[in-house]
C-alpha cells in the first residue's frame, strides 16, 4: 500500500509505502491525491464523468498523465469547508484504495 498526502496546492507533504509495493503505485497514489485537490472531490466521483459522451470525456489526456479518475483519492477539508489537501492510496483494488484513503481522512478530521 502506498499513501500520499498533498497540500491544497497539490504539493507532496508526506508519503509512506509498505515494503514490497510496486513502484508504479508510488506515482499513482500521488496523482490520486493531486486529482482530488484539483477537482475538489474524491476521485471515484470522476469515473462516470470521464466516460464517452460525458462532460469530462478525455480529460485524462489533457493533463500530461497527471490525473487519475478512479477511486483512491479523497479530498481533505478544514472545519470551515476549505480545501486543505488530499490523500491518495494505491496498491489495493480501487475499492480498497478508497476505503483506506477515506479512513485516513476520517482519522485526520477527528
Amino acid at each position: 500500500m502506498n499513501i500520499a498526502v498533498v497540500d491544497d496546492g497539490g504539493n507532496l507533504v508526506t508519503f509512506v509505502a509498505m515494503d514490497g509495493t510496486r513502484l508504479i503505485g508510488v506515482d499513482i497514489s500521488q496523482k490520486k491525491a493531486l486529482t482530488a485537490v484539483w477537482f475538489q472531490t474524491d476521485t471515484r466521483e470522476l469515473a462516470a464523468l470521464v466516460q464517452p459522451g460525458q462532460p469530462l470525456y478525455g480529460i485524462e489526456s489533457t493533463s500530461g498523465g497527471r490525473l487519475v479518475v478512479f477511486g483512491g483519492g479523497v479530498l481533505l477539508t478544514g472545519a470551515d469547508g476549505a480545501v486543505v489537501g488530499g490523500v491518495g492510496v494505491s496498491a489495493g483494488t480501487v475499492d480498497q484504495d478508497h476505503q483506506v484513503a477515506d479512513a485516513g481522512r476520517r482519522a485526520w478530521s477527528g
